[in-house]
């Protein structure tokens, strides 16, 4: 196989070893509730240092040197708390996941599959895509297509495909026939309205263009302005920027579908193939490398309205501009003779580990299995798709919502009893084999984006703040009542996101309080007001603890993705695999993806 060195199943294992031996010692920071900062008195329980010392050191930007002590000894004191801040900061950084020399780098990856190979046009989502989601599809697009390539595939199925971005662009740019499955049928229905106006967007784009280029030609005596054609471009435009940025939300990814619908009727427009396309801007050659087939957007733009630099030539230069014309009309050809094996299909399914794909796709083959920030227990049934389906040959995973995972040794044996299913963590049986656990608390630290933090994307502090002080005053003033006893057996403790509807302090404990079901009518404005002057000279405690959480976030994701990549390599059928960085983690920081290919 053309792929990069494979990283062997010992080295895996013996950096899982590491990680856990780590996280023994240090998890017990990232378990810390921030409900509970206050009521647990958790920063005088956990540090010995002010909390403008951790936030100023934690924050520092300068170089750093491995740690030189053995772990755990200086970083805490002879009671267990924290007082080495550089210490930890160190520590946390060689045990996150880029530090442990076992990912495989994005560009070694590309250039062994398709060496100095000059890629086909390529289509820049980023008009009617958010940066960050046109940064994401455009990446993964890349690796997805060049296993597709690599392993003769030309059929992908897209699991938690939300909106359709993914699969849009890939079946309109690289011409694969693409299956987007989504839990949510309000998102199959997005998807199938976006194609509908893409293809508005295209016909109208494809006018203006052409005007355009005749424009260029004619004599400056007889050209026009294109008003009419420009105005409706940008209404189209327009029109599929509003048609929503939703991405692969807990909502639309982990609700069950009483009665799954298969939704592949698209209305008369959109059955026409008006695939998701979503710029019009292009780089490169328009020679396709992919497969030996030609990119289907000649299928929606006229001759010209290819940008070649041939259309700016003068007279003299007619030769060319024919070559260049019969050159585009006869990959125009090729691509209608492959139209119908090109089309983006929306389905909706709740999709687990034990859906048989054959059951709502007839025309199933060989197929790669894909999922872009597939949420909670999802990413790991995509794994456990790929390795027990014969037909899938390859799968790209990038996983989110790490606290929405399923964790078998996190419950006691009455409560595993209500859960069905296999479990989303751990997945690899060296790793269940230790019965490690890591709890919901460190799951959810996992999800904090370090990179973002570390350059002036801070937390949301003050509604943390809030939350924390909020349970001060349920415990003092409802702690012996039958709501709060009620609200400790069920564990409900979410407030949800009151804090942005609330005008101030005050207004927020009322509005909480009401939600949780207590009655507030025995306490003052002025009580609720004296808790927060209480708390507010403390904030700074909570703002320093949360970026020690942060500070071990990799390092928690990196034992998740670890324990899966593990699992690929425990399977006898899974020929290669590795875990790739394939996007820059201030633009998304759920940017790991577990690949796999079969023998």
């Amino acid at each position: 196989m053309l792929f990069p060195a494979d990283v062997g199943l010992d080295l895996v294992k013996s950096k899982i070893k590491i990680l856990t031996e780590f996280l023994d010692v240090y998890l017990k920071i990232a378990n810390v509730h921030t409900v509970d900062f206050y009521t647990k008195d958790v920063w005088n329980q956990f540090v010995a240092l002010p909390p403008e010392t951790v936030i100023s050191q934690l924050l520092c930007q300068q170089g750093e040197t491995p740690v030189q002590e053995k772990m755990g000894v200086s970083v805490w004191d002879e009671s267990q708390k924290l007082k080495d801040v550089a210490a930890y900061k160190r520590v946390t950084q060689d045990h996150s996941l880029p530090n442990l020399g076992v990912c495989t780098a994005l560009d070694d990856l590309i250039q062994e599959m398709w060496g100095n190979k000059q890629k086909d046009v390529f289509l820049k989502p980023s008009t009617f895509m958010s940066s960050k989601k046109s940064h994401e599809v455009e990446l993964m697009s890349e690796v997805i297509v060049s296993f597709a390539k690599y392993c003769s595939i030309q059929q992908v199925i897209d699991i938690g495909s939300g909106k359709g971005y993914l699969s849009s662009y890939l079946s309109m740019q690289y011409g694969l026939n693409v299956y987007g499955i989504d839990s949510s049928s309000t998102n199959t229905s997005g998807a199938n309205e976006r194609n509908r106006k893409l293809k508005r967007y295209w016909k109208v784009y494809q006018r203006q263009t052409k005007h355009q280029n005749q424009d260029n030609s004619a004599p400056e005596n007889l050209k026009e302005e294109p008003t009419n054609n420009m105005e409706h471009f940008e209404e189209a435009k327009e029109q599929i920027s509003h048609s929503g940025e939703q991405g692969n939300s807990p909502q639309s990814q982990s609700s069950h579908v009483q009665t799954p619908v298969t939704d592949t009727s698209l209305d008369s427009e959109t059955s026409e193939k008006s695939n998701s396309v979503v710029s019009a801007q292009f780089v490169g050659s328009t020679d396709n490398e992919f497969d030996g087939t030609d990119n289907l957007l000649l299928e929606f733009l006229s001759t010209d309205a290819v940008e070649m630099s041939s259309l700016s030539r003068k007279k003299k230069d007619l030769d060319d501009i024919e070559k260049e014309r019969r050159k585009t009309a006869s990959l125009e050809a090729k691509a209608k003779q492959i139209k119908e094996a090109n089309l983006y299909s929306p389905l909706t399914l709740h999709v687990t580990s034990t859906t048989e794909l054959q059951d709502i796709i007839s025309d199933i083959k060989d197929s790669m299995l894909v999922g872009l920030h597939t949420c909670g227990d999802l990413a790991s049934d995509t794994l456990r798709i790929f390795v027990t389906k014969q037909e899938l040959k390859v799968v790209c995973s990038v996983g989110c919502c790490y606290h929405l995972l399923s964790e078998e040794f996190e419950l006691s044996g009455d409560h595993k009893e209500c859960c069905h299913g296999l479990w989303g963590f751990p997945m690899s049986q060296y790793l269940r084999s230790s019965i490690w656990r890591c709890g919901r608390n460190a799951r959810m630290s996992a999800c904090l984006p370090l990179e973002r933090v570390t350059f002036g994307q801070g937390l949301p502090s003050e509604s943390l703040f809030y939350r924390a002080v909020l349970q001060v005053i349920i415990k003092e003033h409802f702690g012996n009542g039958k709501a709060y006893t009620a609200l400790q057996r069920t564990k409900n403790k979410n407030v949800g996101k009151i804090y942005s509807k609330s005008s101030s302090f005050v207004d927020y404990i009322r509005k909480s309080v009401e939600k949780l079901g207590m009655d507030d009518s025995k306490m003052s404005d002025s009580l609720i007001q004296g808790y927060y002057d209480r708390y507010m000279p403390r904030m700074k405690e909570l703002e320093a603890f949360n970026l020690l959480k942060v500070a071990l976030s990799p390092c928690i994701e990196g034992l998740i993705l670890l324990d899966r990549l593990c699992y690929l390599k425990e399977q006898a059928n899974v020929a290669w695999s590795a875990l790739v960085q394939l996007f820059d983690p201030l633009k998304s920081p759920r940017c790991y993806a577990v690949i796999g290919v079969k023998k």
